[in-house]
């Protein structure tokens, strides 16, 4: 882990939970490294559990609200152009319009527990300006299990949190599995809906 990260970390660590949903809120630093040193706080006695969980929800969902304003006053060309400086690329944009063309409004949720599509799904959320309530709903009941895995994982690894990728592992497979099983349902109830209404 190089010097920069762990120097934010270290000043993060002063702010308590304030400083957790201030590193999620950021996008520096990928989400699951912050949620894993939240849990690594814990375990040292900084912070409680459910205080970290709570603080890593409201972090986590202000980050991506974030990213869904951008999308819906700065559009496809300002992510291009700025989006490299929060992780965002182009291919990330592309990938992401097409599933939420495809499987609509409720792959916000699902598509958080997916690699590579996870942050930028709140982008075409914004660029077709997609209910802010349904958008936030979606976005927190999405969040919450992820801050929750994360934290316990940083709390019983403790000095080791910094693994945290190696043993989230099992449990983000079969967590990715679920969500494009879930995905497939909704598209096929979607094409069933629409060859009823035929």
């Amino acid at each position: 882990m190089g010097e920069f990260i762990q120097s934010i970390l270290n000043f993060l660590t002063d702010l308590g939970y304030f400083g957790v949903a201030l590193g999620l809120m950021i996008e520096i630093i990928p989400s699951e490294i912050v949620l894993a040193y939240a849990g690594y706080l814990v375990s040292q006695g900084h912070i409680n559990f459910v205080g970290a969980i709570i603080a890593g929800v409201i972090g986590g969902t202000i980050a991506q609200l974030f990213i869904y304003w951008i999308g819906a006053y700065g559009g496809r060309p300002f992510l291009k152009k700025y989006g490299k400086y929060i992780f965002i690329h182009e291919r990330h944009i592309d990938i992401a319009e097409d599933w939420f063309n495809k499987y609509g409004s409720g792959v916000i949720f699902t598509a958080r527990f997916i690699p590579v599509v996870r942050h930028a799904i709140s982008i075409p959320a914004g660029i077709t300006k997609m209910s802010l309530k349904k958008f936030t709903l979606y976005t927190t009941l999405a969040i919450i299990p992820w801050s929750i895995l994360f934290v316990y994982l940083g709390d019983k690894l403790a000095s080791n949190w910094k693994h945290v990728d190696e043993f989230a592992k099992p449990y983000i497979q079969p967590a990715m599995i679920i969500a494009i099983g879930l995905i497939m349902l909704y598209f096929i109830y979607k094409w069933i809906k629409k060859q009823k209404n035929k």
